[in-house]
C-alpha cells in the first residue's frame, strides 16, 4: 500500500513524499488511539456500574436514540474544550502548560515502535524495548512538573508521591524486561513475538517460563499509571485530586488521555511479551493448513492483529475489575511491595531464566 501512495505522489520531492507517508502513519496510529482511550472510559464506567449494581452512562446517543450512552465520551470531549482553563495565582504559566503535553508525549512517542502483525509496525528498530523503556520513563517529569507548577501543596505533595511510584515500579518492570530479553535473545518486540512461535501454541508463550516476571510486570504497570488500587497519587480523601487539581478543561484532559493511553499500552506490551502478541492460541493444535489459508476460517483463527486485541482487551478488563474491587494501599505498603517483593522477586527470576536458556528447556528454549 506505501509502495502504490509513494507512486501516486511521485511527481513531488522525495523528501516531501517521505514526511507525507510518515505523518500518514501518525494519523492512523493515534486517531484509533484517541478514540480508544475515549471509549475506553465508557467501558470503564459500564463495566465497575455492573460490577456494583448501578446502570453507568445510558441517556447520551446519537440523532435522537440513547444507544446505551455511546455518545458519552464524545458529549464529555465537547464539554471539556469548550471548559476555561483556569491558572492558578503565582503558577508557572509555561511549565503549568507544558506538564500536561509533557505526560501525554511520551506514552504516544512508545507507540512507534509497536508491532501490531508481522511487519505492521511504523518504525522497526533494532532496539525497540530499549526504546519503549525509554519513553515510558519520562512521564514522571510532566507529573513533577504540574505539581511544581501548579503552586499547591496539594498538588506538589501529589507529585511526589506519584514520582517514588512510578521510579520504585520501574525498576521492577525494567527488570522484568531484562527476563525477556535474555529470553528471547533480542531487543526487537517484533522477534521477541516471533521467539514464541512453536508447534505447542499456547505452551511456547513466555508466560510459562517467566510466569512471576509476568505477573510482577502487569501490577507494576497498573502502579506505573498510577490505577487503583496504587492511585495514592490521586487520593481524594487525603490529598483531594493529587498532581493535576489545579487543572481544568483541556489540560486537564490531557492527564486523563494519557493515563489511559498508557493502560493500553502496558496491555499492549504484556501482550507482546508474555502472551505471544498477534499469534493465534491454536497454533499446534489445528492443523496448519487450516489457520494458514486464506479462508474466512483461517483468517480469524489463524495469527492475526485480531488476537493482540484480543488480548489487550482481557488485559484493559483486568485493569477495570481491579479498580471496583480492591481498596487503595496505604503509601508504605506500596513501597513496600515495590521494594522489598518485587525487585527481590525479578532478580532471583532472571537467574532462573538464564538457567533456562542455557540448559535449552523445551519447548521454550530448545
Amino acid at each position: 500500500m506505501i509502495e502504490a501512495i509513494e507512486s501516486a505522489l511521485s511527481f513531488l520531492p522525495a523528501g516531501l513524499v517521505a514526511l507525507i507517508i510518515i505523518l500518514g502513519k501518525i494519523l492512523v496510529l493515534v486517531l484509533p488511539l484517541m478514540g480508544a482511550v475515549a471509549y475506553l472510559t465508557y467501558a470503564e464506567r459500564k463495566v465497575i456500574g455492573f460490577m456494583q449494581v448501578r446502570i453507568g452512562p445510558n441517556r447520551v446517543g446519537f440523532f435522537g436514540y440513547k444507544l446505551w450512552g455511546l455518545g458519552q465520551p464524545i458529549a464529555d470531549a465537547v464539554k471539556l474544550i469548550f471548559k476555561e482553563t483556569i491558572l492558578p495565582t503565582n503558577a508557572n504559566k509555561f511549565l503549568f502548560i507544558s506538564a500536561p503535553i509533557l505526560t501525554l508525549a511520551p506514552s504516544l512517542a512508545a507507540w512507534a515502535v509497536v508491532p501490531f502483525d508481522d511487519g505492521l509496525v511504523i518504525s522497526n528498530i533494532d532496539a525497540s524495548l530499549l526504546y519503549i523503556l525509554a519513553m515510558t520513563s519520562l512521564g514522571v517529569y510532566g507529573v513533577i512538573i504540574a505539581g511544581w507548577a501548579s503552586n499547591s501543596k496539594y498538588a506538589f505533595i501529589g507529585a511526589l508521591r506519584s514520582a517514588a511510584q512510578i521510579v520504585s515500579y520501574e525498576i521492577a518492570m525494567g527488570f522484568a524486561l531484562v527476563g525477556v530479553l535474555v529470553a528471547a535473545g533480542s531487543l526487537n518486540l517484533g522477534e521477541i513475538v516471533n521467539a514464541q512461535r512453536g508447534s505447542f501454541g499456547v505452551l511456547n508463550w513466555y508466560f510459562i517460563p517467566l510466569l512471576p516476571l509476568f505477573v510482577v510486570y502487569f501490577i507494576s504497570g497498573v502502579a506505573e499509571t498510577n490505577r487503583a488500587p496504587f492511585d495514592v497519587a490521586e487520593g481524594e480523601s487525603e490529598i483531594v485530586a493529587g498532581f493535576h487539581v489545579e487543572y481544568s478543561s483541556m489540560t486537564f484532559s490531557v492527564f486523563f488521555l494519557a493515563e489511559y493511553a498508557n493502560m493500553i499500552l502496558i496491555a499492549l506490551l504484556t501482550s507482546i511479551m508474555f502472551l505471544g502478541g498477534w499469534l493465534s492460541p491454536l497454533n499446534g493444535i489445528l492443523p496448519a493448513s487450516l489457520l494458514e489459508g486464506d479462508s474466512v476460517l483461517g483468517l480469524l483463527l489463524g495469527d492475526g492483529i485480531h488476537w493482540l486485541l484480543a488480548k489487550i482487551s482481557v488485559f484493559l478488563f483486568l485493569f477495570l475489575w481491579f479498580r471496583a474491587t480492591f481498596p487503595r494501599y496505604r503509601y508504605d505498603q506500596i513501597m513496600r511491595l515495590g521494594w522489598k517483593i518485587f525487585i527481590p522477586i525479578t532478580i532471583v527470576w532472571l537467574l532462573v531464566a538464564a538457567g533456562l536458556v542455557v540448559g535449552k528447556v523445551g519447548p521454550w528454549f530448545s
